[in-house]
């Protein structure tokens, strides 16, 4: 295992659109009342009889989105409110649509690191494997996050554990690049193909 850590001649510094996945400051919503509708202020806040009330009252639909795109199920999603996330897709609300980073509502739960909601929206059908504006899915953001029972629960949800975003990484590559040992662990053990080779074609470092 200690060759898979090895730092060759081989390896280069992180992509941009890996850096900017895995070295983001803060993972959350920047929230402003101008940019919300009620249903996305009263589900960031985890009000699930205000939520309620708003979709029975008509005054804003499940799936309707805020200025910056989102939907009240990326805001529950991001702020932790499993029981809001539990809501919203029983009343048959849309799981993989997109906020303005391209992220759906899965990838929010993981970047934040909330378990509960990601696994209420795999268990409700939740797509782990579309894709985000840099080609990252659901388990790239989980090996960001180094969340190894989020990882688990993407490929009890036959997540493509060899899915490649655009720089050629694939979660076992970025974990690698990120120097993320448990992870890299993790996905060895799930026999994750060690022989991987990113498009700039650099070897996994246990090759070098």
């Amino acid at each position: 295992m200690k060759r898979i850590f090895g730092l060759g001649r081989n390896q280069i510094a992180p992509s941009v659109s890996s850096r900017s996945l895995c070295g983001a400051d803060g993972s959350g919503y920047l929230l402003r009342d101008r940019d919300l509708g009620k249903i996305h202020k009263a589900a960031s806040r985890g009000k699930v009889a205000k939520v309620q009330q708003i979709l029975l009252l008509g005054k804003n639909g499940v799936n309707d989105k805020d200025k910056k795109n989102r939907t009240a199920l990326h805001l529950a999603c991001a702020n932790g409110h499993a029981e809001v996330v539990t809501l919203l897709v029983e009343r048959k609300c849309q799981l993989n649509v997109y906020d303005s980073e391209q992220r759906t509502a899965l990838m929010k739960a993981i970047q934040c690191k909330e378990e509960e909601c990601a696994t209420i929206l795999l268990q409700h059908g939740a797509d782990p494997d579309i894709m985000d504006a840099s080609g990252n899915t659901a388990l790239h953001y989980a090996v960001c996050a180094q969340h190894i029972p989020i990882a688990a629960k993407l490929l009890s949800y036959n997540a493509n554990i060899e899915a490649r975003n655009k720089d050629g990484f694939t979660p076992l590559l970025l974990a690698v690049d990120e120097n993320k040992q448990q992870m890299v662990e993790f996905l060895v053990n799930k026999e994750a193909n060690i022989h991987a080779v990113d498009k700039t074609k650099r070897l996994s470092p246990n090759q070098a």
